[in-house]
């Protein structure tokens, strides 16, 4: 496929889902006049995408919107099976987002969550994970790494916090489907539930998409304390579309809907309650939980 047709796919799913369409048509002419006059001729594939990533970002100021370059070649197949297990593969080799579960000293449990895996695929792992903080007595839950994932990933690990089926999460609408969905806490969980103790959040610039609504979802529900930078600020669920063996447009077709606040966190973030650096976030937090602790 050449330069041309790239651009022609990529801009046919932007048009037919992006999330607001009075943002991508100005998008898609500003894409459509650079390659008329010849400014993606000579760029090859990574420097293209950087390039109409650029443009796309100068008008939809959304940063899940991307055409992405991978150095490994991927599958042309675009059926949803196949899709479904190029994510299982990547929640696999990360051990569906758990990098590090710990009890600290002092009874202090530790999550370390770099990604959200979908919830029927990760779920063991992730209550696997709750059974060994389960009878701690403060819980730190890290996302400075964590880059998104599932929302009912989401939805599942925020379950835990909660203790029943009574707490509005999250909606979702989709531009595709044109209908909302509603999160809420599930009535059952395959371990046990973190309950009646302090809970805090690490956050960094770094934090996005998913990881993001886990920081927001318990901060809007007053079950957690944030403690860290405000983060990155992608609020957008996201389909992939490859266009060639190494070329894939992101399109953001869906936005989130705070049921306590009306809006989300896109472009600005999910802001701490404890402002830190990201370096010092863990220190503050485990600090904090030790000296509650303490004098409980």
């Amino acid at each position: 496929m050449q330069t041309p047709e790239i651009i022609e796919a990529a801009l046919k799913h932007l048009t037919d889902e992006y999330i607001f369409p009075d943002k991508a048509a100005p998008a898609v002419d500003a894409v459509n006049a650079a390659l008329a006059a010849g400014e993606f001729d000579d760029l090859d594939g990574p420097a293209l995408c950087t390039r109409v990533t650029e443009i796309f970002f100068e008008h939809c100021a959304d940063k899940h919107l991307r055409l992405r370059w991978s150095d490994e070649a991927q599958e042309l197949d675009t059926d949803e099976e196949a899709g479904k297990a190029m994510f299982l593969a990547e929640m696999l080799a990360e051990n569906y987002g758990i990098r590090r579960v710990e009890r600290l000293e002092g009874n202090v449990g530790y999550l370390d969550l770099t990604m959200v895996a979908e919830a029927s695929a990760g779920g063991r792992a992730i209550a696997a994970a709750m059974e060994l903080v389960a009878n701690t007595e403060a819980l730190i839950i890290d996302l400075r790494s964590n880059r998104g994932g599932a929302p009912n990933g989401v939805q599942l690990w925020c379950s835990y916090l909660f203790p029943d089926d009574d707490t509005h999460l999250n909606s979702i609408y989709s531009r595709t489907t044109d209908a909302t969905r509603q999160f809420w806490t599930l009535a059952n969980v395959d371990g046990p539930r973190y309950l009646d103790r302090p809970v805090y959040v690490l956050t960094s610039g770094t934090t996005f998409s998913g990881g993001e609504e886990i920081a927001y979802n318990l901060k809007t529900q007053k079950r957690a304390t944030l403690i860290g930078e405000t983060t990155r600020g992608g609020a957008h669920p996201t389909d992939w579309y490859p266009l060639t063996p190494h070329i894939t447009v992101t399109i953001p077709n869906s936005r989130s809907i705070s049921p306590v606040t009306g809006t989300n966190w896109e472009g600005v973030g999910v802001e701490p309650d404890v402002a830190v650096s990201a370096d010092e976030a863990f220190d503050v937090a485990y600090r904090d939980a030790r000296d509650k602790i303490a004098g409980a």
